[in-house]
C-alpha cells in the first residue's frame, strides 16, 4: 500500500489487517507518519521514484492499493508542476515497477475532483470529467493511464473516486494529522477548542439553502472498508472499473459548524471570507454503483464523523507528535 502512513491509507491498512490480509506499507513519510502505521504492517520507507526499493517492496505482492500523492487543491494551482510530477510521474514509476515485479492488480485512490464543476447533482460515474485544477487533472491523467493499460491487458484496476473524507478511527487509535490542516471539520473543532483563529467560511452567498457550500462528507472508516470490498471486485467484470464513494447526502459549512457546536458543547468562532475560485456550490455523490456492485454501505453519519474527530483532537493535541 503506497501512502499507507497517511490519513486514509492508515485506516485502510487497519481494515485490511483486520480482514486477514498481509500488508506492506510503502511511504516516504513526507506527509505520512510512522506512528500511524498499524502494528502488523511492514513499513518500507522509500520514494516511488526509487525503483530498486519499490521493486523490493513489491516482491511476492498480489495487489497494490495506491494512496500516495499530493492533494491540496489550492497548492496545485500555485505549484502545478509538483502535482504532475508526483501524482502522474511517480504514479507511472509505480506502474513500471509493478510490471517488472509481475503485479497486475491495483486499486487507485482517486477523487471527485476529476469531475470538475457539477453538471448534475448527485454526480454519478458517467458525469463528464472536466477537472478545473491541476490536482483533479493529475488524478484524471493517472486514471486514464490505468484505463489504457487495462485495455491492453496489462493489469486490472479499480479507481475509487472519493468525495470528502472526514472523521477518525472509532477506537481513537488513528486520526487526521495534516501539515497544514485544510479540512473544515478539524478546523472548526480546533476553533471551538481555542487552538486556532476563527474558522473562515469561504463565501455565504451561494445558491444553497444557507448560502454556504455543500459537500458530501464520508467517514474515513467507511472509505477504508470500501477498499477491502474493492479488492474482491478486481478479478471479475471489466478490467477497469470506477466507483464513487460518498454518502449521497450533503452538508453545508454552516451545518458543519452547528454539528461541531452540538457535539463539542462549545461555540465555533467563525468569520465569512471571500469565495475561493473554482468552489462549486454543491458536490454530492451518487454511490448507487458502489452499493450495487461492491455491497458498499456507509455506516457513519455526520454526528459520528464530528464525534470521532473531536475525540482524536482532544486526546492527541499534537496529532502523532509535535515533530511528526
Amino acid at each position: 500500500m503506497t501512502g499507507g502512513a497517511g490519513y486514509i491509507g492508515s485506516h485502510a491498512v487497519r481494515e485490511l489487517l483486520d480482514a486477514g490480509h498481509e500488508v506492506r506499507v510503502l511511504d516516504d513519510l513526507s506527509q505520512g507518519h510512522r506512528a500511524a502505521v498499524p502494528a502488523g504492517a511492514a513499513l518500507h520507507v522509500a520514494d516511488l521514484s526509487d525503483r530498486d526499493r519499490v521493486r523490493l517492496a513489491l516482491d511476492r505482492v498480489e495487489a497494490v492499493i495506491h494512496f500516495a500523492g499530493v492533494l491540496n487543491v489550492g497548492e496545485s494551482v500555485a505549484e502545478p508542476l509538483l502535482y504532475w510530477r508526483v501524482n502522474v510521474g511517480k504514479g507511472l514509476a509505480l506502474l513500471d515497477a509493478m510490471a517488472a515485479a509481475g503485479v497486475a492488480r491495483i486499486i487507485f485512490s482517486s477523487t471527485c475532483a476529476t469531475y470538475g464543476m457539477p453538471v448534475t447533482i448527485p454526480m454519478d460515474e458517467a458525469h463528464p470529467q472536466e477537472p478545473i485544477n491541476p490536482y483533479g487533472a493529475s488524478k484524471r491523467a493517472f486514471e486514464r493511464a490505468l484505463q489504457d493499460l487495462a485495455a491492453a491487458g496489462a493489469l486490472r484496476a479499480v479507481a475509487l473516486r472519493y468525495f470528502n473524507a472526514a472523521g477518525c478511527h472509532p477506537d481513537g487509535s488513528l486520526g487526521e494529522h495534516h501539515r497544514p490542516e485544510i479540512h473544515p471539520i478539524p478546523l472548526a473543532i480546533d476553533a471551538a477548542l481555542g487552538r486556532r483563529p476563527p474558522l473562515t467560511i469561504f463565501g455565504d452567498d451561494y445558491d444553497t439553502p444557507d448560502g454556504t457550500c455543500i459537500r458530501d462528507y464520508i467517514h474515513v472508516q467507511d472509505l477504508a472498508r470500501a477498499h477491502v470490498l474493492a479488492l474482491g471486485a478486481l478479478d471479475s467484470g471489466p478490467p477497469f472499473k470506477v466507483f464513487n464513494l460518498g454518502t449521497e447526502s450533503g452538508h453545508s459549512v454552516r451545518e458543519i459548524v452547528r454539528s461541531v457546536e452540538q457535539v463539542a458543547g462549545r461555540p465555533v468562532p467563525a468569520v465569512v471570507g471571500p469565495r475561493r475560485a473554482g468552489d462549486p456550490p454543491r458536490l454530492v455523490a451518487s454511490a448507487a454503483k458502489a452499493r450495487r456492485e461492491l455491497g458498499f454501505a456507509p455506516g457513519h453519519a455526520l454526528p459520528s464523523i464530528v464525534e470521532t474527530t473531536l475525540r482524536w483532537r482532544i486526546d492527541h493535541p499534537h496529532g502523532y507528535g509535535a515533530g511528526a
